[in-house]
C-alpha cells in the first residue's frame, strides 16, 4: 500500500524509539502534528508485534476527549493521515481492544482509513462508573467523540458498534443526522431479551423489592450492580422507533453471525425490516464475538465504507 508510505511507524505511549532514516528528525513529526505527543516505532518491529498492523501506514495515538459529564473519555487514533476518521464503539462491558474492534481497526487502516476506537464512560480506561443501561448517554459519549473531531477539523466519516456499540451507533443516528454511514454489528433489536440470562429468573420482582441485584462471576464475587434505574433505561430504550428516526440517506449495514450465541440472527432480519436504507449480511458460522470469522467481518464492513468516502 503507498498511502503515506513515508509515515509506516506506530505510536505507542510505552515506546521510546528513535525515527528510523526516511524521517529527517522527529521534529519532522512535531511539525506537522505539534499537537501530539508522538512516539516512533519502526515498522517492522510493530508488525512482529502486532500482525493485525502489517502493512499499515498510520500513527496510533491515545487521544482523550472529555464527554458532556466532565469524565474523559480515552481512545486509540490509527491515523493514516486522512482527513476522514471511521470511530469504533465497543459492546456491553467490553472496551477498543476487544479483539474484533482491533481488528476492524486494522482493515481499515490497511486500506489507507483513519480509525478511532474509544472506552465508553465507566468501561476500559475510560473514567466513570459502569452502568447497566446507559444507551443514550453512551449515544451522548459517541456525540462528544464526533464533535471533538469535528472542531479539530476532521470528519467523522462512519460509525461502528459492535453488540450493545452497535445498538448505540443506530441510537446516534436517530437523533443527530450528520453521519450517513453507520454499521451495525451484532446489535439487539429488542432489548427485553437477554436479560435474564445476566439477572436469572424473576429479576423483575427482585428489583422492585431490592432496588438492585448484584451479578456475580463464577468465583462468586460482585462483578457489577445492576439499579432498578438502569435496567428501566435499557427496558424503555426502543429500538424499534428509534430506527423508524433514522434518515433515509443513511446507509446502515447490519452484520451478523449465524451462529451468534448471544442475540439470534432474527434481531437482525427485524432491523432489516425497519431501517430503510438498509442491507444485512449473515456471516455464516460466526459466534458473537468472531472469533474465527474476523477476517470475514472486516470484508463485510470495510467495502462498504470505502462506498460512503466517495
Amino acid at each position: 500500500m503507498s498511502t503515506l508510505a513515508h509515515n509506516c511507524y506506530l505510536a505507542l505511549p510505552s515506546f521510546e524509539i528513535t525515527a528510523g532514516p526516511h524521517l529527517s528528525s522527529s521534529h519532522s513529526q512535531q511539525a506537522r502534528f505539534p499537537h501530539r505527543n508522538i512516539i516512533k516505532l519502526k515498522a517492522a518491529f510493530a508488525m512482529s508485534h502486532n500482525p493485525e498492523y502489517y502493512g499499515c501506514a498510520a500513527i496510533l495515538e491515545k487521544v482523550t476527549i472529555p464527554n458532556k459529564h466532565g469524565e474523559k473519555l480515552v481512545g486509540l487514533l490509527d491515523d493514516t493521515g486522512t482527513k476522514g476518521v471511521v470511530v469504533l464503539c465497543h459492546g456491553f462491558r467490553s472496551s477498543k481492544d476487544h479483539g474484533a474492534m482491533v481488528s476492524i481497526a486494522a482493515a481499515l487502516v490497511s486500506e489507507g482509513i483513519s480509525a478511532f476506537r474509544f472506552d465508553f464512560a465507566g468501561n476500559g480506561e475510560s473514567e466513570g462508573s459502569f452502568q447497566y443501561g446507559n444507551y443514550r448517554r453512551e449515544a451522548e459519549d459517541l456525540r462528544a467523540v464526533v464533535e471533538h473531531f469535528t472542531a479539530s477539523g476532521r470528519e467523522i466519516k462512519a460509525i461502528i458498534g459492535h453488540s450493545k456499540g452497535g445498538n448505540i451507533v443506530l441510537l446516534y443516528a436517530s437523533k443527530y443526522h450528520n453521519i450517513f454511514t453507520v454499521v451495525n454489528v451484532s446489535g439487539r433489536y429488542r432489548l427485553e431479551r437477554g436479560i435474564q440470562e445476566r439477572l436469572g429468573e424473576g429479576f423483575l420482582e427482585r428489583i422492585k423489592k431490592d432496588g438492585f441485584i448484584d451479578v456475580k462471576n463464577k468465583a462468586g464475587e460482585v462483578d457489577y450492580r445492576v439499579t432498578e434505574e438502569a435496567l428501566n433505561d435499557r427496558l424503555n430504550t426502543d429500538m424499534h422507533e428509534a430506527c423508524l428516526q433514522i434518515d433515509d440517506k443513511c446507509r446502515v449495514l447490519t452484520v451478523h453471525g449465524s451462529a451468534d450465541e448471544v442475540i439470534a440472527t432474527e434481531d437482525a432480519i427485524e432491523f432489516s425490516k425497519i431501517i430503510q436504507n438498509h442491507k444485512l449480511q449473515i456471516i455464516e458460522g460466526a459466534d458473537h464475538r468472531y472469533s474465527a470469522h474476523k477476517s470475514e467481518l472486516a470484508a463485510a464492513i470495510v467495502p462498504f465504507i470505502k462506498e460512503g468516502l466517495h
